[in-house]
């Protein structure tokens, strides 16, 4: 067990590769011999990164807070004429400016800033700004990171989320909008992002469950006009779904209610990362139930790296996960291990470009199944 308290001892890394990286004199010697001076640098510059992580997204937040990017999406502007524009001293005007274009959001000429290619693309992106905003929820967690991660923090983003600790009442109608706008906003992109790599030609009605204000059902439509579509969620979150008149809606909980029969595919789209392991595999239980034999489920969230550590996905979404105290984000093998307990068979992982969206991970309850089992999903 190791004592937080105790003096520093001296740094002994296994491995001679490690020893040598962690030695000042091999360092020196890398730093000046042509070849290894670029890899020193490199590495140097990295560990800079991640140092300064926290200062540049609050850089990030001020830009948004103040609408600089949007602002300078009208045309370009210099640092006295935006400070004189939103109350802020000309001399921390420029230094804001000068770290928007570092992070290459801004361009500079001259004196004068621009909006940026990933800047345009950064306002263009529907629910990122709100996202970032919503960090400082996240952020004032995470101000003992050391408690925080020994699990002796109260972390206030969990009620944020009041649905995930399994609220069967009447919700607060402003928490359920809140939560319900920030998720339908990035839906679009995690929809695009699964359906662009699974097919749902074979589908005669979906049902998405936890679907939240009908994201994904809308763009499921768009795709497959013909395709039968259900929403079940919340019942306070159904009434506020914007979806057309022949999809049906169910109100319930999955954790106390049964999932409605009659749809042969499933969806799951960023509901099993928000919920601990137990109450996923009662779900997924629910779901094999739910569906006649042959039937598909379609799981879409953000999935750990499992082996191979992913840098969005097993820092961002494991820790905002572990800030809602309730679920966590898997690996896929991890999800697909659960989906053969609740029943399933013939789990694909189909690859998918932008993993910090979303991946996919399909299922199908077996065609034929050994004998009559009767499947305790309460």
């Amino acid at each position: 067990m190791v004592d937080a308290g105790a003096p520093p001892q001296p740094l002994r890394p296994a491995g001679w590769i490690n020893r040598l990286a962690a030695s000042p004199r091999f360092q020196a010697f890398c730093a000046r011999v042509p070849g290894l001076s670029g890899i020193a640098r490199r590495e140097g510059a990295a560990l800079f990164d991640l140092m300064q992580g926290f200062v540049q997204s609050q850089m990030l937040t001020a830009l948004v807070e103040l609408r600089v990017l949007h602002l300078l999406a009208d045309g370009p502007s210099d640092a006295p004429a935006l400070a004189a524009r939103l109350n802020v001293p000309p001399d921390r005007m420029q230094v804001l400016l000068q770290a928007g274009a570092a992070m290459q959001l801004l361009r500079r000429r001259g004196t004068r800033y621009a909006l940026a290619r990933r800047g345009a693309a950064f306002i263009a992106v529907p629910g990122l700004e709100d996202m970032v905003r919503h960090h400082s929820v996240l952020y004032a967690d995470l101000a003992d990171p050391v408690a925080f991660v020994r699990g002796e923090s109260d972390p206030d983003l969990a009620r944020f989320w009041p649905y995930v600790f399994g609220a069967t009442g009447p919700m607060d109608a402003d928490v359920t909008a809140r939560y319900s706008r920030l998720m339908a906003d990035s839906q679009r992109l995690v929809a695009e992002e699964a359906l662009a790599h699974v097919s749902l030609s074979g589908a005669r009605r979906l049902m998405d469950v936890g679907g939240g204000t009908g994201a994904f059902l809308r763009a499921v439509r768009a795709r497959y006009p013909a395709l039968d579509l259900a929403l079940f969620d919340l019942p306070d979150v159904v009434t506020q779904a914007a979806l057309p008149a022949d999809i049906a809606r169910h109100g319930g909980s999955f954790r106390t209610d049964p999932l409605p029969g009659g749809a042969d595919t499933i969806s799951l789209v960023r509901v099993l990362y928000d919920h601990a392991d137990d109450t996923v595999l009662a779900l997924l239980r629910k779901v094999h139930a739910a569906l006649p034999p042959g039937g598909r489920v379609l799981i879409v969230e953000p999935m750990s790296g499992g082996a191979r550590p992913d840098p969005q996905t097993d820092v961002y979404f494991a820790v905002y996960t572990m800030a809602m105290q309730t679920g966590r984000t898997r690996s896929p093998a991890e999800i697909a291990e659960l989906l053969r307990k609740a029943g399933f068979d013939r789990v694909s992982r189909p690859m998918g470009q932008r993993a910090y969206l979303a991946r996919a991970i399909t299922a199908q309850r077996p065609a034929q199944e050994k004998g009559a089992q009767s499947v305790n999903v309460g």
